[in-house]
């Protein structure tokens, strides 16, 4: 593995837009998780609608955009530049 590839790759791990879409898929799915197992008393203290849910569904939907963004657009990294010698 080529220093180039390395850094490529260390700078696609720490892209903001897969920590953001990993949290949101993972906060997600536990919504969902909840929501599908939420009783009738929760159901019924939020006006018959299934919030935990929606919201989970929801969050699932954003956590993929942004995974999708940042497979579709991934981040461009700069050469690194030469510095000069300071001893000169």
């Amino acid at each position: 593995m080529s220093d180039e590839t390395g850094r490529k790759r260390v700078a696609r791990l720490f892209d903001i837009r897969r920590i953001i879409g990993g949290l949101f898929l993972l906060y997600g799915v536990i919504l969902t998780v909840a929501g599908l197992l939420d009783g009738q008393s929760a159901v019924d203290k939020a006006e018959g609608v299934r919030i935990n849910l929606w919201t989970g569904v929801a969050m699932i939907v954003t956590g993929a955009v942004f995974l999708i963004w940042e497979r579709l657009r991934p981040l461009d990294t700069p050469a690194p530049t030469e510095d000069p010698d300071p001893t000169d």
